[in-house]
């Protein structure tokens, strides 16, 4: 098991299997010394556990705890393509997505459920820039979407 895997487990989480595409593209792909993935949405076993817009139908701590869903998606994604987390040498950026009611102004509060996941699992090396922005929907209604950049060796 690798480091941030033994991380993860620490934390009471292991990687799940990689997400279906829903339509024409790859969960994650290479490129150099980068992997970009595809947006991730919260699925768990194939299937959202909540749906709807964050400061209405779902709450913000509901919502980052989804992200945080998104991120451990994500890192399956990337693992998918280098075999091991242990080839990342850091989270470059994470963009998040954030279906959201009128008016919800607490985008960075809720991708910070992803954030803090990607700092649990790769200390300073998680550290990254990044985007939280507000949409009016995502796909399968879902309140949350993360996507993310990876150094790798």
């Amino acid at each position: 098991m690798s480091a941030p895997e033994q991380r993860l487990a620490e934390l009471g989480l292991a990687l799940p299997e990689v997400a279906a595409p829903l339509a024409a593209y790859v969960p994650a792909v290479r490129s150099d010394a980068y992997v970009y993935t595809s947006g991730q949405l919260p699925l768990v076993e194939g299937k959202l556990p909540v749906t709807g817009k964050v400061g209405a139908e779902v709450p913000v701590e509901e919502a980052q705890r989804l992200a945080r869903i998104c991120a451990l998606n994500a890192l399956a994604a990337v693992k998918s393509v280098v075999g091991d987390l242990s080839s990342v040498v850091r989270i470059v950026k994470v963009v998040g997505f954030v279906a959201s009611a009128p008016g919800f102004t607490g985008q960075p509060q809720v991708v910070n459920g992803a954030s803090e996941l990607l700092v649990d699992v790769f200390g300073e090396a998680g550290k990254h820039a990044r985007s939280a922005v507000g949409v009016a929907v995502l796909p399968l209604d879902a309140p949350v979407e993360v996507e993310l950049i990876a150094e790798v060796r």
